[in-house]
């Protein structure tokens, strides 16, 4: 999967994209067919904006959190997010091509 990660307004340290890069690892181990993952960092005054868009082969995600406290914190919910809508579209998936089968009774 590629994995692009961008800053606004925000130096994007080694660890920071670490902590990004562990994070995707776990929407990964719920839905191995994603594709892209474009994920964009930003602070507004005190607001921490961490928002994210995977393509997933069938679908595009797209979340977005805002936390007042800190950039870690909205990493955490936004990947909250995502992985809530990864097992949502894998569920959809999973069971769309499930055929029920029909009794038939003999005449």
């Amino acid at each position: 999967m590629n994995l692009n990660i961008s800053g606004h307004h925000l130096d994007l340290t080694t660890p920071l994209r670490d902590y990004v890069t562990a994070k995707i690892k776990r929407i990964e181990r719920h839905f191995d067919h994603l594709i892209n993952a474009d994920v964009i960092l930003s602070v507004e005054k005190l607001r921490h904006k961490a928002e994210a868009t995977v393509h997933a082969s069938g679908a595009d995600l797209h979340a977005e959190a805002v936390v007042e406290s800190d950039m870690y914190a909205a990493i955490d919910a936004l990947m909250d997010k995502l992985d809530q809508q990864t097992r949502k579209h894998k569920e959809k998936l999973r069971h769309h091509h499930v055929k029920v089968p029909v009794k038939r009774t003999l005449q």
